[in-house]
């Protein structure tokens, strides 16, 4: 209890519950005042843009997990109400709240019920607990799991811009045909409409297959053969190079795109149009190691703004 004095003398005895929400309220307000800056998006995932833009397949029933809080993204139809992180941005779930938060000081609650995609969970029952979890500091949550098919992964800091771009991936994934033929390719653009200029790139690279074979190739050939030959290799110099680090909030593949898009300008410093795009990839490094100011605005967007730093590795930023 909390023992407070008002102007006219009388004591006011405050419950730990409503003190808590209090504070869970002005975390809310500030982490929305601060996501304008900060990497960290402000709003939970609703479960019905996901479903429409992936096209999820069957789901299948997991059972009684014990599931990590930090990868609850998204909810089904409550997502207007809380932070991304669960802070109750409204009055309205005052009272729910602060009941739920006296159980489970109490007793504790019943488990959730959530649906997974990928590796990232949708809240179907059990907001209110997940939030009063949160922010008692729990790590994780008992929940009944339901999980969902899907061809294109989800991040656990991806915001509803980027399931446009999920959606892109999954039309480039269904063109292609790549994650059938390398199931461990892992091409995650961050920006929408990327995903054509990849596949302009393939369309380009098939014509040359086609030259140097005599004979037509399928579009799905030529991809495979331009991630194996084109897009691997130039991956492989990034990571070699450390240009993740150079540029937080970017991915491997968002960084091949700029490479490959830009490499008519990077071929003019050799004054040779053959220049491999591997070479230009280590051009592109020691371009971007060699200016003060990329270090200090990736020094900024790391340290004060904290945008993560892709690893190129799914679900691991």
């Amino acid at each position: 209890m909390a023992i407070h004095t008002t102007s006219t003398g009388a004591v006011v005895v405050r419950p730990a519950s409503e003190r808590e929400f209090d504070r869970a309220r002005q975390k809310a307000f500030i982490q929305d005042a601060l996501s304008f800056l900060r990497y960290d998006p402000p709003d939970l995932l609703p479960f019905e843009a996901v479903r429409d833009r992936l096209g999820l397949g069957e789901k299948r029933y997991l059972g009684v997990q014990s599931i990590p809080l930090d990868q609850i993204v998204g909810s089904v139809g409550r997502y207007k109400d809380f932070t991304r992180t669960f802070l109750p941005r409204t009055d309205s779930v005052r009272s729910r709240w602060e009941h739920l938060d006296r159980l489970s000081s109490a007793q504790g609650f019943p488990p959730i019920e959530v649906y997974k995609v990928g590796q990232v969970y949708f809240v179907l029952d059990g907001n209110h607990r997940v939030s009063v979890a949160r922010q008692a500091g729990a790590e994780t949550i008992e929940a009944h799991v339901w999980e969902y098919e899907t061809r294109v992964p989800l991040e656990p800091d991806d915001t509803v811009r980027d399931l446009v771009a999920r959606q892109e991936y999954l039309e480039f994934l269904e063109r292609t045909q790549l994650d059938k033929h390398r199931p461990d390719q892992y091409i995650i653009l961050t920006s929408p409409g990327r995903y054509r200029d990849f596949e302009e790139h393939i369309a380009i690279h098939r014509h040359y297959l086609e030259v140097e074979r005599g004979e037509p190739v399928s579009f799905e050939e030529a991809a495979v053969h331009w991630y194996d030959h084109i897009y691997k290799p130039i991956v492989e110099v990034i990571h070699r190079e450390d240009m993740l680090r150079l540029f937080p909030g970017r991915t491997d593949a968002d960084l091949v795109n700029w490479i490959i898009r830009n490499q008519c300008r990077l071929r003019q410093r050799y004054g040779d149009e053959q220049v491999s795009t591997t070479l230009l990839a280590e051009e592109a490094a020691e371009i971007a190691n060699r200016s003060p100011w990329r270090r200090f605005l990736s020094w900024l967007r790391r340290k004060v703004l904290h945008w993560p730093v892709y690893t190129g590795r799914p679900w691991r930023p």
